[in-house]
């Protein structure tokens, strides 16, 4: 039974992935098959091809690679931003990523360095979201320049780009994009008022609440 359950694995996983992939269409955080997601099992990471429409993804399009990127499940070519999700994989405890081009957060990344501190949700990211650098898409070098950003963050902003983040499972992941995208939307929104700047927080407030959420939630 235990031997099932392994081999089932990749299957399983996969089934979320895909579902979670059509989510950014849905929710309008990718346009077309802009965007990649993937997640961990042992040393194997799966990950969306590039260039198929997720509605088009079924259980035979399982697509999986190494940690040094080597393909070993499925035919189909893995994203091009595999770069990016195997730094991630190799130098964080991530077990899943959720990459998007989302209008709002893309729009804040051509604006500043890091996103202002305009809601006190920065804190689940780890604290305030640092914009990575511009380089071409599934490059070393916009993966070098990831890195950087998420240096104790769970996600970042990619200049003229758009997002990245990662989690535990593949709902964390998705709800950290979630949660970037929406703070974006709301700093663009505030900031839009001539001669009203927004309020923002300190670094000791935000601190204050990275230590609340510690113990938020249901205790199991």
């Amino acid at each position: 039974m235990a031997e099932q359950r392994r081999e089932a694995e990749p299957e399983r996983i996969w089934a979320e992935l895909v579902a979670t992939a059509r989510r950014t269409v849905t929710d309008g955080l990718v346009v077309g098959t802009s965007g990649n997601v993937s997640a961990r099992a042992g040393d194997l990471v799966l990950v969306t091809p590039s260039g198929v429409p997720y509605d088009r993804l079924g259980p035979d399009d399982i697509t999986g690679v190494d940690l040094t990127g080597r393909q070993v499940l499925g035919t189909l070519v893995p994203t091009s931003e595999l770069p990016m999700h195997l730094a991630v994989y190799r130098t964080t405890d991530a077990r899943a990523i959720v990459h998007t081009h989302a209008v709002h957060a893309t729009a804040v990344s051509t604006l500043v360095p890091e996103l202002p501190l305009v809601h006190y949700m920065a804190a689940a990211l780890g604290g305030p979201v640092r914009v990575a650098p511009y380089a071409t898409y599934g490059t070393d070098e916009l993966a070098e320049h990831m890195l950087r950003a998420l240096t104790d963050r769970s996600g970042c902003l990619l200049q003229n780009h758009g997002t990245i983040t990662y989690g535990a499972t593949l709902d964390q992941a998705y709800d950290r994009t979630a949660q970037l995208e929406w703070m974006c939307r709301l700093w663009l929104t505030a900031s839009s008022i001539p001669g009203v700047p927004p309020s923002l927080l300190t670094e000791a407030q935000l601190k204050e609440v990275g230590d609340r959420l510690k113990g938020y939630g249901q205790r199991t």
